[in-house]
C-alpha cells in the first residue's frame, strides 16, 4: 500500500487516481475525508499532522511507501516520518522544488522549506526519491478569477519564461518511482516539454475556452495579493523576483518525464484543454 499526503491537492489527486486505476492500494490522507471526492477504491483517512504518535501510527500500518508533500505536513514532518517508519514504510517519494540546484539562492524561503524537508527525509533512515519540478502549470489558476469575469488579464512580466509541467506528469513520475526500486535515492528534475511566456499561457487558455483573451502587463510594484491569492504574502516578493529574472531568459527544459515514464510530457496547450472548465 502507498500512503499519499496532500491527496486532494493537484498532484496528490492525480497520483491517487493513477495508482488506483492501476490497481495499487492507496491510503489517501486528507484533513476532511467527507469532502475529498477521491476514487472510491482509495482508502481515504483523516490526517492531522499535529496529532499524537498514537493517532498517526495507524495511518501507516500495512504501507510500504509514502508520497510526501510539504504543504500537507508542514512543521510536523519529523513526527510523520517517524510514524511512517514505525508503520513499515521503507520508501518516501517527496514532492520537492526545482529551486534546489547548484548556485541557487539558499536564503530563498521556498528553497529553505524544501531543502529542510529533503534533509529530514534523508535523516529518517528511509529511502528517498526527490521530485524537483520547476513551474507548475497549475500556477495559471491564479488567472482564473479574471478570466471568468472578462477577456482581459492583468499581471506582471508578460515575457517571463517557464516550462510549466502538468500535474499528471509529476504524478506519473511518482507512480513510476514507487513501482521501480531503481529510483530510490534518485533526484528527478521535472519540467514541461517546452518553454512558454506568461502571455503565451494566457493565449493557450483563451483557445481552450474559445475566447480571445488579452494580457495587460502591470508594473511589478502594483502586483499585490489580489493577483496572487494563492501565494503567502511573505513569499510574494521572492516570487516576483523569480519572475523578473526569467524575462528573456532560457528556461530549463528536461526530458525526465519521458525518460522515466516512457511517455512525452504534456504541453501547456494540453493542460489548458484539460482544465478549460476551471476557467469557465
Amino acid at each position: 500500500m502507498i500512503v499519499v499526503t496532500g491527496a486532494t491537492g493537484n498532484v496528490g489527486r492525480a497520483l491517487v487516481t493513477q495508482l488506483t486505476t492501476g490497481g495499487t492500494p492507496v491510503r489517501a490522507l486528507t484533513r476532511d475525508p467527507a469532502r475529498a471526492g477521491l476514487p472510491p477504491s482509495a482508502d481515504v483517512a483523516r490526517f492531522d499532522p499535529a496529532a499524537e504518535p498514537a493517532v498517526l501510527a495507524p495511518l501507516f500500518e500495512g504501507a510500504s511507501a509514502l508520497f510526501l508533500h510539504l504543504s500537507a505536513v508542514g512543521e510536523y514532518a519529523e513526527a510523520v516520518l517517524a510514524a511512517a517508519r514505525k508503520g513499515g514504510v521503507e520508501h518516501v517519494v517527496m514532492l520537492s522544488s526545482g529551486i534546489i540546484e547548484d548556485g541557487a539562492d539558499t536564503s530563498h524561503p521556498i528553497y529553505v522549506a524544501h531543502a529542510d524537508l529533503e534533509d529530514q527525509v534523508r535523516a529518517s533512515g528511509l529511502a528517498g526519491t526527490f521530485l524537483r519540478p520547476n513551474a507548475f502549470a497549475t500556477n495559471s489558476f491564479q488567472w482564473a478569477p479574471q478570466i471568468r469575469s472578462g477577456d482581459t488579464v492583468r499581471g506582471p512580466f508578460a515575457g517571463a519564461v517557464t516550462a510549466p509541467i502538468h500535474e499528471a506528469d509529476i504524478a506519473a513520475v511518482a507512480a513510476r518511482a514507487f513501482a521501480d526500486n531503481s529510483h530510490r535515492g534518485a533526484v528527478h528534475r521535472l519540467t514541461g516539454p517546452a518553454a512558454v511566456t506568461t502571455e503565451e499561457q494566457i493565449d493557450s487558455i483563451g483557445r481552450a475556452v474559445g475566447r480571445d483573451l488579452r494580457f495587460v502587463e502591470v508594473p511589478p510594484e502594483e502586483a499585490g495579493q489580489d493577483l496572487f491569492p494563492h501565494v503567502p504574502p511573505e513569499m510574494l516578493p521572492a516570487l516576483l523576483a523569480s519572475f523578473a529574472a526569467s524575462v528573456g531568459a532560457e528556461a530549463e527544459v528536461t526530458t525526465t518525464v519521458e525518460t522515466v515514464t516512457g511517455k512525452a510530457a504534456r504541453t501547456f496547450e494540453e493542460w489548458a484543454q484539460d482544465h478549460k472548465n476551471d476557467f469557465s
